[in-house]
């Protein structure tokens, strides 16, 4: 879809713009959107906040339906925990969370369409939180509005505990440390964000050394933040790239076919019934087989 900022546009937010869009349908729709990477001003992907200007062309992709919303669909998911308010699932590498331009289906999103679960807008029904495609592991998603708002609210107060496993290239400075600096899209590479790119949010990372593995080091990291892809350009900032990654590391040193970035550990207090809540999710079987092998490489070092 496609529109045309008029003169009586200029300075309007994006998500405002598209959100009086009777196809949109609203604001939070058009952020969705927007987040989702199926929004464009002249041909660039912009942070919902972006201004337009007249003359400016603002092209949209929608999915599912004819009203664009995602289809339901019969998927199974694994699920670590489930009740009446909320679920938190174990998602498998390959699974995009919500529909994007090239992935209306087969998505997080169209299985819990499939399971009925409310929450959040109706592009995103349930999602507290993301993953990447190719990052597995564990995520909450809440099953009604009044505690979709609330687990949001307790991650923008950093009240969840989010560990990842991740292999990375080199050794670390130290043992452990804080990588404190803004994540944004990236303004030449559409696909990838970057230190203090467009749109830069403050984003804090967490880690400390698991093992030292010769050239790799395995680490956990905590998010303070939940930026796009925070983790992948964190440890790239510092010289140290998460192993197989394809956006940012460009090697695949273990043959792992894809970032070798685990969610491992979520932790919070239920918004309902206030019992503190914690569940850990194993290294899938192919993030273990290349960590095997990487201990099989060091020993031979």
């Amino acid at each position: 879809m496609e529109y045309i900022a008029g003169p009586e546009d200029d300075g309007l937010r994006v998500d405002s713009f598209l959100g009086s869009r009777s196809e949109v349908g609203s604001r939070s729709q058009a952020a969705a959107l927007v987040e989702a990477g199926a929004v464009t001003v002249e041909g660039v992907p912009r942070v919902k906040s972006h201004k337009v200007s007249p003359g400016q062309r603002v092209v949209v992709h929608l999915f599912g339906s004819d009203v664009g919303l995602p289809l339901a669909e019969d998927l199974a998911i694994a699920v670590a925990y489930e009740d009446d308010q909320l679920l938190v699932v174990d998602k498998p590498a390959g699974m995009v969370v919500h529909p994007a331009p090239g992935h209306a289906t087969g998505t997080l999103v169209n299985a819990l369409r499939g399971r009925g679960i409310a929450g959040g807008d109706e592009y995103r029904p349930g999602i507290v939180h993301r993953l990447d495609r190719d990052t597995s592991g564990l995520l909450i998603v809440a099953k009604d509005p009044a505690v979709h708002r609330r687990l949001q609210e307790m991650i923008r107060r950093r009240e969840v505990e989010r560990r990842y496993i991740a292999l990375v290239h080199g050794r670390p400075a130290s043992v452990s440390g804080t990588i404190d600096a803004p994540v944004g899209r990236d303004p030449h590479r559409r696909v990838s964000m970057a230190v203090g790119g467009v749109g830069a949010r403050p984003a804090v990372t967490h880690f400390r050394v698991l093992e030292e593995l010769r050239d790799l080091t395995l680490v956990e990291a905590r998010l303070e933040t939940g930026r796009t892809h925070q983790i992948r350009v964190h440890f790239l900032a510092i010289g140290h790239p998460v192993v197989g990654d394809p956006v940012y590391a460009r090697r695949d040193a273990l043959g792992v076919g894809r970032q070798f970035l685990h969610s491992a550990v979520i932790g919070f207090v239920h918004p309902v019934s206030g019992v503190t809540l914690r569940f850990e999710s194993p290294l899938p079987e192919d993030l273990a087989m290349a960590l095997a092998e990487a201990r099989r490489r060091a020993s031979l070092g």
